[in-house]
């Protein structure tokens, strides 16, 4: 069984570059790990040539949460929340991917700031190791799913 991870971002937007840093960070046995940038669409070949059982794509994205938080993102929600930093859309490159992929999973991060920079915040970069660690013991069911923007009071609750 294969399964995939893409990492997409760009580096050099601060906690843009949030999906650049799993991809390169995560290792496990079965997987294999893209760092995509900002063009995911350049590794679809990559994807469909493995067909794996499992692909997974993170980025950065705005679910109105606390930088670093992550959640399961729904095909139809993606365009709610994408950052727009890419030249296709999420949308339609997971559909197009969903034809090589048994189940294609969509994660996204919170981040805290995306102005050029000197690097991912600890807080964006501590959820993703977060991220990394349930990955790594597969246990990617028990990510929460994104189910619309959450309200938070005055007290950052």
């Amino acid at each position: 069984m294969v399964r995939m991870l893409l990492g997409i971002g760009n580096n050099l937007h601060g906690d843009d570059g949030i999906g650049n840093y799993i991809a390169s960070r995560f290792r496990a046995r079965g997987w294999i790990s893209l760092d995509c940038g900002t063009m995911p669409e350049n590794f679809t070949a990559v994807v469909r040539r493995h067909h794996p059982e499992v692909l997974v794509l993170v980025d950065a994205t705005d679910l109105g949460l606390g930088p670093g938080e992550f959640r399961s993102v729904g095909e139809d929600q993606i365009e709610e929340v994408s950052i727009g930093t890419h030249n296709l859309p999420l949308s339609f490159l997971i559909r197009y991917l969903a034809e090589s992929a048994g189940q294609v999973i969509f994660i996204g991060i919170q981040p805290g700031h995306l102005g050029e920079s000197e690097g991912i915040s600890p807080a964006v970069t501590a959820g993703a190791e977060q991220f990394i660690a349930l990955l790594a013991q597969n246990r990617i069911p028990e990510i929460k799913s994104f189910k619309g923007r959450e309200k938070r009071d005055e007290r950052g609750d």
